[in-house]
């Protein structure tokens, strides 16, 4: 089947293990590659893990096993860019399958491309988040001079241009959980959460539609929600 170039699906996994999700996501790239589907845009959230990038650190992981499995936290090495992070309940966790040889063969772009999509989602709320020199991610300046807090990670992999992973959007994390690790590496790095910008509470499905339409005006994408179903008929299992 011929798609549009630039149609983009968006297509919410709910919540989903680490496990699931990165055969999901290895199955969608085979499947982009072939030319079975369009873009995609994967939204999913994850029952608590820690993950570890193929530049991160194992000293970075502050918890034993012990306390790992006391916790049920799981946690995996990955093949994503970047160092070591939390995921859980609470986060939007976006995965952008694209093409990038029909957008722009740049990663650093990319990379910034997404950093922007949060900034501009954020900004609906009236907070400000920006970036900040040499570290990657979305970054709200604290009051009254404090170090900035990290509301939005991002990962990425790209293979034969076609990208995988992505980015994680604190809304209502449980922020203890990042005292399991050190934060992207950075010591002096606190996470923070769009509920705790505003005080109350937000919902995420309030917070992906903004995120999503961000998402399509950035890269230039006409997006449509599809079933997982949908997208599942897709994706033979005995792809390459």
């Amino acid at each position: 089947m011929t798609y549009p170039q630039a149609a983009c699906w968006v297509v919410d996994l709910g919540a989903i293990s680490y496990a699931r999700a990165l055969e999901f996501q290895r199955r969608a790239v085979a499947a982009r590659k072939a030319g079975r589907v369009p873009d995609l845009l994967l939204w999913c959230e994850h029952f608590p893990v820690i993950t570890l990038g193929r530049n991160g650190k194992r000293e970075h992981l502050r918890a034993s096993e012990r306390v790992l499995r006391q916790m049920n936290v799981e946690f995996h090495d990955t093949e994503r860019g970047g160092d070591i992070t939390f995921h859980g309940p609470g986060q939007i966790v976006g995965y952008p399958i694209l093409d990038l040889t029909q957008l722009r063969r740049d990663v650093r772009w990319y990379v910034e491309q997404l950093e922007e999509l949060m900034i501009a989602a954020t900004a609906e709320y009236g907070v400000t988040a920006r970036r900040a020199e040499g570290r990657h991610g979305v970054w709200v300046p604290a009051a009254e001079g404090g170090a900035a807090e990290k509301l939005g990670a991002l990962g990425v992999h790209i293979s034969r241009w076609v990208t995988s992973h992505g980015f994680a959007y604190n809304v209502s994390t449980d922020l203890r959980n990042f005292d399991l690790i050190v934060p992207c590496g950075l010591a002096q790095t606190k996470p923070t959460s769009l509920e705790k910008l505003l005080g109350r509470a937000v919902a995420a499905e309030d917070v992906k539609p903004r995120l999503a339409a961000n998402f399509a005006k950035i890269f230039g994408r006409e997006t449509r929600v599809v079933a997982c179903a949908d997208l599942e008929a897709a994706m033979p299992e005995n792809q390459a």
